[in-house]
């Protein structure tokens, strides 16, 4: 990993435990989530994945979110979601305090562009 900050959509970092399962697993892994944002998150924990699984995470005040994990470093993964979530939500201590008020923007910056078309790529 560089120094080099590639993200497009802000993060923040805090400290919450999810539940992680592997698809085809049974398995459920308790991790530390490290940041948080609306299309992904760091986990760190003795969780044996690699680049491209899928997974299930269990957030608190969202529930069920899939996901594949992007990277992984040591014990320490990246998680890419596939649907944004409300990533505010999961900071609220109390899911009733949660103010229906405030309204979220959500960013989606963090989805890839879409697929050159072939046609159109010069040779080189």
């Amino acid at each position: 990993m560089t120094g080099v900050e590639t993200r497009s959509v802000s993060r923040d970092s805090l400290f919450l435990l999810a539940n992680i399962r592997v698809e085809q697993g049974e398995e459920t892994h308790r991790v530390r989530v490290r940041n948080l944002s609306d299309g992904g998150m760091m986990g760190e924990g003795n969780l044996r994945v690699k680049r491209g699984n899928r997974l299930q995470i269990e957030l608190r005040n969202i529930g069920i979110v899939a996901g594949s994990v992007a990277w992984v470093q040591d014990n320490r993964f990246g998680i890419a979601f596939d649907d944004e979530i409300d990533s505010q939500s999961a900071r609220a201590g109390n899911p009733e305090a949660h103010d229906d008020a405030a309204v979220v923007q959500r960013s989606w910056q963090h989805k890839a562009p879409n697929a050159p078309n072939p046609l159109q790529l010069r040779k080189v």
